[in-house]
């Protein structure tokens, strides 16, 4: 009975319904964990304490008066999303470059950029991992989302050691759980995050002494160098009913020698030349430019946006980032890359932009080959 071939059918067909089972019931347990955890007891306090907070609405303020999408946005970008253009995603494989990390810096900076936002900076002798992904898709599932262009330029576990991994928010392309969670295992690095973020953190297991959460204007010093959380123009949320419950930041990166400035997300307005006044001048500033639309005008920049803020701000060099690594957006992939090259040449402002995997040396290399265009048909 054993080997007829009802009984086999009849085993298979078990099997089948149980196995797709058990695969939905641990995706749904991974889905669940990237939500993070939920904003309670000290880490509710410490939100409340700040000056960014609003006590009638339970959430985190923008600096300016910030509408997520504009008046008449929704059906505008709804219709977007079922009308993108057919190079949305590249075509071919894109270039990317294996980092040589094995000697540090003659200059005493450089900047890694991995991907998207992702980017190893090192700075006065101090190693920074600011926004690491590290998963397929930005999303919190593993089967469904924006997966990425190109593979990973560097494994995990051939990163050099850290000092601190940087966390501009807690949207699914900027905190990664699958990052967090090989960071922790792999590195002794802080946790350098806004306030309410380290819920997240916590909920994946990375111990309370390594997470460290700053207010806007907070700073936290490591080997000399100041890292400083300050203000930008975004939200945040992993779900459906959390967003601005944890706080959102750009981050600047002060040292004896250096300096450096990174957007996260942001909308345009005139705090950049708040942290300009404090801390410039930069040798670099990074903005982000790609996943843009009208409609998001007031959360994003875009590349006309970045380089309105790069003009407020006294930086020698501007980089993009946000773009080029996952499809976020209802454009072209190369457009935001495209229409930021053309405005910067036309402003006569000094940019670089290296492929996934190259680094920029101010003064020492500085790269500018549209590396995006190559091989196009």
């Amino acid at each position: 009975m054993l080997s007829s071939p009802w009984f086999r059918w009849t085993l298979l067909a078990l099997a089948i319904p149980a196995t797709v089972a058990v695969v939905m019931l641990l995706h749904s347990t991974a889905w669940l964990a990237s939500l993070g955890g939920s904003l309670e007891g000290e880490r509710l306090e410490r939100a409340m304490a700040s000056l960014n907070w609003s006590d009638d609405e339970a959430i985190f303020l923008n600096p300016v008066e910030t509408s997520v999408m504009e008046p008449g946005g929704t059906w505008e970008t709804t219709r977007g999303w079922f009308s993108k253009p057919a190079d949305a995603v590249p075509s071919r494989e894109l270039p990317t470059t294996t980092p040589d990390l094995a000697s540090p810096p003659e200059s005493g900076l450089r900047l890694t950029w991995l991907g998207h936002s992702s980017t190893l900076i090192e700075i006065d002798g101090a190693r920074l991992l600011l926004d690491p992904i590290f998963s397929e898709r930005a999303s919190p599932s593993t089967m469904v989302g924006p997966r990425r262009f190109h593979p990973l330029v560097i494994p995990p576990d051939a990163l050099p050691p850290l000092d601190a991994v940087i966390i501009s928010h807690d949207h699914y392309d900027h905190l990664d759980m699958q990052a967090v969670l090989d960071l922790v295992r792999l590195s002794d690095a802080l946790f350098l995050v806004p306030l309410g973020v380290g819920a997240h953190l916590e909920r994946w297991g990375v111990p309370d002494e390594r997470i460290v959460e700053l207010d806007w204007w907070d700073e936290y010093d490591i080997k000399g160098l100041t890292i400083a959380a300050t203000p930008s123009r975004h939200f945040t949320g992993r779900g459906l009913f959390d967003r601005f419950e944890t706080l959102w930041a750009s981050w600047t990166f002060v040292g004896p020698d250096h300096r450096v400035f990174f957007s996260g997300d942001t909308g345009l307005f005139d705090g950049f030349r708040d942290i300009a006044e404090r801390y410039g001048p930069f040798d670099l500033a990074m903005y982000e430019i790609g996943a843009y639309h009208p409609a998001w005008g007031q959360i994003h920049l875009g590349p006309e946006g970045a380089l309105d803020a790069f003009a407020m701000m006294d930086a020698a060099i501007v980089m993009p980032i946000h773009w080029g690594s996952f499809d976020l957006g209802m454009h072209s992939w190369t457009e935001p890359i495209e229409t930021f090259v053309a405005l910067a040449e036309a402003r006569g402002h000094r940019w670089v932009t290296p492929a996934p995997g190259a680094s920029v040396e101010p003064g020492v290399h500085e790269p500018r080959s549209p590396w995006w265009r190559v091989n196009d048909p």
